[in-house]
């Protein structure tokens, strides 16, 4: 397969993504031992397994962002959430590496809840079905673990107020040319799309605004939203901000090939956080693999871990450590263990971490109503100073 047939863009991931190459497309730098290494000694000494592993691998200003870190320069986090259903485990990859950054650095978070964005982009879907998924994907955000006293949460369709004048500053710098040659709209393409590239940008900008000062911005998200933030980045310094910083993950792979989607008719390609757990089975016992054709085959030649679904939620989610992760590669790899086993392996995992995640989801409840931003400017999560 040619290096270029595989294609990336916010709205479609398809074919066999060469990752060196998509990173050489879109120009961006590669997340190299020396960065890992300057980020684990000023993140005191430990790295989050989502960068041990490569699943994060690529970025845009990080080392810029950390230099600043240590003049003094605090910075603070941004990612979201584009409501259309239930959310999965890889939805689940941005805020882990948030919630670790929050953490290490005790920097403020901010949360996007693009229901808008989804009422446009889906014929057939309703604002009431984005605003009500919307809240029930909240809570899932929030079970992650974040420090509510510095998280913040923009809601679009609530805190447009809020947020519309800095949406205003950015659609006029934004012309029609660019949005159409990045995300390649039609004719028939509606406004609001178009315009929703000037309401993503807000988050990144907003605490600049308000503090009257530059404040560094950290998006981590999948690299099939790199596009939005070039457009974010490419304005920035002419209305005064800082550009963010971005740190892209790889794409998940879905349980029966391609992008794990939370779309119409692939809920067998992702395990959901509110699945059932019969249908978790049902999915993991099904799901794609790197297997041979045959046990013989396997045991004599092993199989390929890097093709398959089920290595892939061990390496982004479910292995507690990386001596065992390296331990199902290495059995994977080797034939030791078949793909049977290691499914059930990977449940007795899975069906834990969504009972507490149940429960962490219940216990954020009664506070996530109070993280939404108001139609009318409030304070913003304290940023610490220089």
């Amino acid at each position: 397969m040619p290096d270029d047939s595989f294609v990336v863009t916010p709205y479609e991931v398809k074919g066999a993504i060469d990752y060196d190459r998509l990173r050489e497309l879109f120009g961006t730098q590669s997340v190299d031992d020396p960065l890992k290494e300057r980020l684990r000694e000023l993140a005191g000494g430990e790295l989050p397994p989502l960068l041990r592993r490569g699943v994060y691998y690529s970025h845009r200003d990080l080392g810029v962002l950390l230099e600043q870190y240590v003049r003094g320069q605090r910075f603070f986090l941004y990612s979201g959430r584009g409501p259309s259903g239930p959310m999965h485990t890889a939805h689940l990859l941005a805020f882990d590496l948030c919630r670790w950054f929050q953490e290490r650095f005790r920097v403020p978070m901010y949360i996007q809840i693009t229901d808008d964005e989804k009422f446009w982009l889906r014929p057939g879907t309703t604002r009431e079905e984005t605003r009500s998924w919307g809240l029930e994907n909240l809570l899932d955000i929030l079970a992650v673990g974040f420090d509510p006293a510095r998280t913040r949460v923009y809601f679009d369709t609530r805190s447009i107020g809020t947020m519309y004048p800095v949406a205003v500053d950015v659609a006029k710098r934004i012309p029609y040319s660019t949005v159409k040659a990045v995300f390649g709209f039609k004719p028939a393409t509606n406004i609001g799309l178009v315009f929703y590239t000037a309401l993503q940008t807000v988050p990144a900008f907003y605490p600049s605004y308000r503090a009257g000062r530059p404040v560094p911005c950290l998006i981590p998200c999948g690299i099939d939203q790199d596009p939005h933030f070039r457009v974010t980045r490419d304005i920035a310094e002419s209305l005064g901000y800082p550009k963010p910083s971005l740190l892209h993950s790889q794409i998940v792979p879905g349980l029966l090939g391609g992008k794990m989607s939370s779309g119409g008719n692939e809920k067998d390609n992702a395990l959901f956080l509110n699945d059932p757990p019969k249908e978790i089975d049902r999915k993991v016992r099904n799901a794609f693999t790197g297997g041979r054709a045959t046990v013989e085959e396997q045991r004599r030649l092993g199989a390929t871990p890097e093709v398959c679904s089920v290595w892939a939620l061990w390496r982004t989610k479910f292995a507690r450590d990386d001596t065992e992760f390296e331990r199902v590669t290495s059995d994977c790899r080797s034939g030791a263990m078949l793909c049977g086993e290691c499914k059930g392996k990977l449940l007795e995992r899975v069906h834990p971490f969504l009972e507490e995640h149940a429960k962490r989801r219940e216990a954020a409840r009664p506070y996530a109503e109070s993280l939404i931003v108001g139609d009318t400017p409030g304070p913003a999560p304290d940023l610490p100073e220089p």
